[in-house]
């Protein structure tokens, strides 16, 4: 959602539609007119940007952990802390949530001129009434310009800068040039605060309407060398005659189109793209579909070559740069306290986004090739797949993997990967006719791994179709022991 610098609602317009958002009026509902107790920052933004209010930010007198119990206790949701450093509680429920924090200072006054941008430093009482916008901020949303409130917004906390970044990109604003320069100044702290803290504004970015310029605004203000090294060390790093850009241009061209193909999965999926659709919007983790965490892949693939770039004469290869891109995916996501299951994620799409690269000269494959992929790239297959095509689209040098052959032959098979990955996930794995005490109560093999290389030979035939039933399954086995 771009900023439409056109006319903005009035503040009546905005006073109607902060009242007729429903987590606006739960509040209502419990603490009525709501004395001490005031709207501030993106709830007012938002209505003022005619979006949805779905979330709402309460300046408190007192003690916010007995409000965020009050309203949770009566709109059915819960209560907990969310930033013991910021004293702020959240009430949520289905759809909403509501963040309190006790008011700063002496009042809101002075509460508001501790706050990060003009935009964000306008408050309307809970219950009802006039605006209090003392910096001009909606002048400044109007103008669709991002000001810091003061000369200290980014030293008071650093996390900020990542904000700027995200806000500018997320509502088209530009970065006013008094904010820009203090940003510069600034960038070096953008690390200091928690790596939780520093994902979120990430994620939001990453998974907003337009992370490039989010990542753009970032390298501007001096914050990707910071928060992002590894990605910043891609500046610079040359490839081979199969690209046309170095290892940083590449990453974003290849995040670029992984948003082409998100807009359009039809071209890419065919009669597939609604099955993928609601794929790619299953929760992952995080608060981050699969959608969200291919944009990140998309960041993270070739994060491993430049440790692993050679040079010989003409020649430039990056062996190995999948395995070392999948360790520093794995460190970024400890350093930003991810959880384990996304850090896993990230990690196995980056290890695995060569393979169906090197198999498109098999084509056509083979039942068993495929289950090959499908059991490798497990449980990621579809989501690299996708990776594959939008890495493959964005190497166009004048190399032989660059020509339109190549890459007609590999969408093709990406297609069919995705088509077969897709129904992987949807009923799981090919089931072996017998298990492992069949193996080794039928077949005699002793407790070990060579039980697993049956069932694993098992599980291929049948996906191949080459067995059928329990007697076809036990001839099989035989014969796969025989000829080892």
């Amino acid at each position: 959602m771009s900023a439409d610098r056109s006319s903005r609602p009035g503040i009546g317009e905005i006073e109607a539609r902060l009242g007729g958002s429903p987590v606006v009026q739960a509040a209502r509902a419990t603490l009525g007119e709501g004395q001490g107790v005031w709207i501030v920052g993106g709830a007012i933004r938002d209505a003022a940007l005619g979006l949805e209010v779905v979330d709402l930010d309460l300046a408190v007198e007192g003690e916010p952990r007995a409000i965020a119990a009050a309203i949770a206790g009566g709109s059915g949701g819960h209560a907990f802390e969310l930033s013991a450093e910021f004293e702020t509680w959240r009430a949520a429920g289905p759809g909403w949530q509501v963040d309190m924090t006790p008011l700063r200072g002496d009042g809101l006054a002075t509460d508001l001129g501790m706050r990060d941008f003009t935009i964000g430093a306008v408050a309307m009482p809970l219950g009802g009434g006039d605006l209090v916008d003392p910096f001009r901020g909606l002048e400044d949303l109007r103008a669709a310009v991002l000001r810091a409130v003061s000369k200290t917004t980014f030293t008071d906390d650093p996390l900020r800068l990542l904000r700027a970044a995200r806000l500018a990109a997320r509502f088209g604003l530009d970065l006013e040039g008094g904010t820009v320069t203090l940003a510069r100044e600034a960038a070096p702290r953008a690390g200091e605060s928690a790596g939780e803290r520093q994902f979120a504004e990430l994620r939001l970015m990453i998974t907003g309407p337009d992370p490039l310029r989010g990542i753009a605004l970032l390298d501007e203000l001096g914050v990707t060398p910071i928060v992002l090294p590894e990605l910043d060390g891609l500046r610079g790093v040359g490839q081979n005659r199969n690209h046309h850009l170095d290892v940083h241009g590449h990453t974003l061209e290849v995040l670029e189109r992984v948003l082409e193909i998100d807009s359009n999965l039809e071209s890419f999926a065919g009669q597939r793209s609604a099955d993928l659709r609601d794929f790619l919007d299953q929760p992952l983790a995080n608060e981050i579909t699969r959608g969200g965490a291919l944009r990140f892949a998309a960041l993270f693939h070739d994060l491993g070559k430049p440790e692993t770039r050679v040079a010989e004469g003409d020649r430039v290869t990056f062996i190995g740069h999948d395995e070392v891109g999948a360790r520093l995916a794995e460190q970024i996501c400890a350093r930003l306290r991810t959880s384990r299951r996304l850090s896993r994620h990230l990690s196995a799409i980056t290890l695995h986004h060569l393979h169906l690269g090197f198999m498109t000269h098999e084509m056509p494959l083979s039942r068993r090739r495929i289950h090959e992929y499908l059991s490798v790239t497990d449980p990621v297959s579809v989501d690299v797949t996708v990776l594959t095509i939008a890495d493959r689209l964005s190497a166009r040098g004048i190399g032989p993997i660059a020509g339109q052959e190549m890459i007609t032959s590999h969408l093709q098979l990406a297609s069919q990967m995705i088509a077969a990955g897709l129904d992987r996930h949807r009923d799981g794995p090919p089931q072996a006719p017998l298990d492992g005490t069949d193996v080794i109560e039928d077949l005699g093999v002793a407790p070990g791994p060579l039980v697993s290389e049956v069932l694993d030979e098992l599980q291929a035939a049948a996906y191949a179709d080459e067995i059928s039933g329990r007697d076809e399954a036990l001839r099989h086995a035989r014969e796969f022991l025989a000829g080892r």
